[in-house]
């Protein structure tokens, strides 16, 4: 009894350490004192202070990813935990994604990790499929004519985009190029994921990426986007309704 004690009292004076060095901007610090636990303790102590810790934090710490080494908090991070951190990453305003990119691709496609189950966790938050879609962004194009034709090559698609009736219809058809030659552990491989094994959730994104685009071309900035009434609204979704992201007042501060 007197271990768990010593082991929880441990975990709250590391989680308020971690959380006072990210508020101080100190990511690297953070994350330093963060494997030092695992080090000291190993991973389980550590799953249990990422158990506690908010998403805004946990998202502060892997969106810093570095792909010159492996990051303990990115390897233990669970589905439901990096789920809630990529929802909220948005709040960020990186509109180049380069961050969300790098994180979604160096933890969903970690060696051990089952990659639709992280996808599914993300689909079934509300926002989950807008940031799906925020991370296809610059290949909203190629993504249409893997929609269309079942290949990446734009030059097969002939310009129409499929109905949202004709994108369920062609949910389940056999692919037209196998997994392994689109494995690049980047957007290629993680579309083909989501349309061959997650059908739903990739049309649900592509519809949003849709939205996205045709606001793009209208000139508006992403604040307008958000308040268009022709957006793409996701919240009413099956998946949207599953498990709300958490949106308290202190995650929207702390971004």
């Amino acid at each position: 009894m007197t271990d768990q004690r010593n082991t929880n009292a441990n975990a709250l004076t590391l989680i308020a350490k971690t959380q006072s060095l990210i508020a101080a901007g100190d990511i690297t610090g953070a994350e330093a004192a963060l494997v030092e636990l695992a080090d000291a303790e190993g991973d389980q102590a550590l799953m249990v202070v990422l158990e506690q810790l908010p998403p805004k934090d946990i998202l502060a710490v892997i969106r810093e990813y570095d792909t010159s080494k492996e990051s303990v908090i990115n390897l233990l991070v669970t589905p439901e935990q990096f789920a809630r951190a990529v929802v909220i990453e948005k709040q960020y305003k990186d509109l180049t994604r380069t961050h969300l990119r790098g994180m979604m691709n160096s933890i969903i496609f970690r060696e051990d990790a089952d990659t639709v189950e992280f996808l599914t966790a993300i689909g079934d938050l509300e926002g989950g499929a807008e940031a799906l879609a925020d991370y296809f962004s610059e290949k909203w194009s190629r993504i249409e004519a893997f929609a269309r034709t079942g290949t990446f090559d734009t030059m097969e698609d002939d310009g129409d985009m499929l109905s949202e009736s004709a994108l369920l219809g062609s949910a389940y058809v056999k692919p037209r190029v196998e997994e392994d030659e689109v494995a690049d552990q980047d957007w290629m491989q993680l579309a083909w994921i989501l349309r061959h094994k997650i059908p739903d959730l990739f049309i649900e994104m592509l519809l949003v990426l849709r939205a996205k685009a045709r606001a793009y071309d209208a000139g508006l900035s992403e604040e307008d986007e958000e308040e268009d009434d022709d957006r793409v609204e996701t919240s009413a979704t099956d998946r949207g309704q599953a498990t709300p992201a958490a949106r308290d007042s202190d995650e929207e501060s702390a971004i």
